[in-house]
């Protein structure tokens, strides 16, 4: 029978010491502990293998919880990755200025709070944009707020316009006819849709059947799983679409912050009742690749 790679690796930690004299020195029951323990650092390191798709570092947040502390939260939940986009914009500065190995900024067109129904008749707001992706990296444009006729205004096409010019993705929180619109106005988007629009199954399968450069985050969405099991109909696509879905947490409310780690502990939880291969995909894979597509 084939050895597991990690079981493999823990024996060749721990076999050097299982020569004769060191059985005699250290007995089985010590031995049996050295492997314990490096099989468990090493499950311990595959459990971490998370990205976080959904992210705000808001000014409320900040004033409550500094830099600093936010990103020891992120790296304590045991996160690769983060993408982080706030209310305004210098939080996601803030943070990628002292880990950039750990966050992904994506630049929300909110400068504070109270514009997430008002910022797209805004066309100040088009300026803004403009002014931070010539100055800043990012990986994309969201998570920003809108539904159906209103992609069509002046804003929301200069938004697509910048995603495009730029090649980076949008982080949408819109209803299907959104969606619809965003590909009208350019088939090439990379649209990652927040909280899988808060769709059934039936309905998401359609939409990415129709987009192939649609891909959704699962934040705020837990009635797919029920006692620690996917549940079949969104096993099954997942199955369907193992390359289009990932993690995430939105820390909305400050408060939202002390949900990090639960929340990983949660994904952690439920990702291995899927095959081993859509598990990693949905825990972070699928979420690199879409950072492979983007220039930044």
């Amino acid at each position: 029978m084939a050895i597991e790679p990690r079981v493999s690796e823990a024996w060749i930690r721990v076999a050097p010491y299982l020569c004769k004299h060191m059985r005699k020195r250290l007995g089985l029951a010590t031995i049996f502990s050295m492997l314990l323990a490096a099989f468990s650092s090493l499950v311990t390191a595959g459990e971490l293998q998370l990205v976080d798709a959904h992210i705000h570092y808001s000014h409320d947040a900040w004033e409550g919880i500094a830099p600093a502390e936010a990103v020891k939260m992120l790296r304590s939940a045991g996160l690769r990755r983060a993408f982080v986009s706030s209310s305004s914009d210098e939080g996601t500065q803030k943070l990628y200025k002292i880990a950039p190995d750990l966050i992904v900024p994506v630049l929300r067109p909110y400068r504070k709070r109270g514009e997430l129904s008002s910022w797209m008749h805004d066309e100040s707001v088009m300026a803004m944009l403009s002014e931070r992706l010539g100055k800043n990296h990012y990986a994309g444009i969201g998570e920003f707020h809108t539904d159906g006729e209103q992609i069509d205004l002046p804003v929301l096409q200069h938004v697509i316009a910048l995603a495009k010019r730029y090649q980076i993705f949008l982080h949408a929180h819109v209803d299907i006819e959104a969606v619809h619109r965003i590909f009208d106005t350019d088939p090439d988007a990379l649209v990652l849709w927040a909280h899988s629009g808060f769709e059934s199954p039936e309905v998401i399968a359609v939409m990415m059947e129709r987009y192939p450069r649609l891909w959704a985050d699962l934040s705020f969405r837990e009635e797919f799983v029920f006692q620690g099991d996917v549940e079949d109909e969104w096993r099954r696509l997942f199955e369907r679409f193992p390359t289009r879905f990932m993690l995430g947490t939105d820390t909305y409310t400050p408060q939202r912050w002390f949900y990090l780690a639960e929340n990983a502990d949660w994904a952690r939880g439920w990702l291995p009742s899927l095959p081993a291969e859509i598990a990693d995909n949905i825990a972070w894979r699928n979420a690199e690749a879409l950072l492979a597509r983007v220039r930044r």
